[in-house]
């Protein structure tokens, strides 16, 4: 048998993979199913790999990195929240905090602190990873969305301006990046996709 400190992180790890389990509304590229929290996590990590160069200087694409591993983990007891359901982000950050604090805890509590902090500084979007991290986040479903013809922009009819609410952290912090945002919305747009 595992010693304690082994046998908690392997607990740790195997609840991880339930994250596999938790769809999302935002189709893959070709638009034959919704896309996986694990999945979003994987993608939004390649994101930030293929995109840094449009990061703030200096940042720490390491921690980056960290911070889009562990960021969804907590949908594995709160569930994935639709960015443009109103209602349900009302109960996000409670739902999420107790989801938190039961999936680290499941750490030995050195890294069930560190895991947590990554965690934290995603949600805080303080920092400049986080704010680079969490800009991704809001481009990487633009981009599923616009591959898919729509995706959940059409299923759920999501206008022009609840787009561009959503979009402004890429705005703000990916301004190299905000021309392909507008691009896609005006599409969109024109095409009748968003309202």
């Amino acid at each position: 048998m595992p010693d304690e400190r082994v046998a908690r992180q392997l607990a740790f790890l195997a609840e991880a993979d339930k994250l596999k389990t938790v769809l999302r509304r935002t189709p893959i590229t070709d638009g034959s199913r919704a896309e996986n929290s694990a999945e979003h996590s994987w993608h939004l990590v390649l994101f930030a790999m293929a995109l840094a160069e449009y990061g703030p200087p200096l940042m720490n694409v390491r921690r980056v990195l960290e911070l889009l591993t562990v960021h969804d983990l907590v949908e594995i007891d709160a569930g994935d929240t639709f960015a443009y359901d109103t209602t349900a982000n009302t109960t996000k950050a409670a739902r999420e905090l107790a989801a938190a604090e039961r999936i680290f805890g499941l750490l030995p509590v050195d890294q069930a602190a560190w895991f947590r902090a990554c965690w934290d500084e995603f949600e805080g979007n303080v920092t400049a990873e986080a704010k680079f991290a969490n800009a991704l986040d809001r481009f990487q479903a633009l981009v599923l969305n616009m591959k898919s013809d729509g995706g959940s922009w059409r299923s759920h009819g999501i206008t022009r301006e609840d787009v561009l609410r959503r979009m402004e952290p890429v705005r703000v912090q990916l301004p190299q990046l905000w021309p392909v945002v507008m691009e896609v919305i005006e599409r969109f747009g024109a095409a009748g996709v968003l309202g």
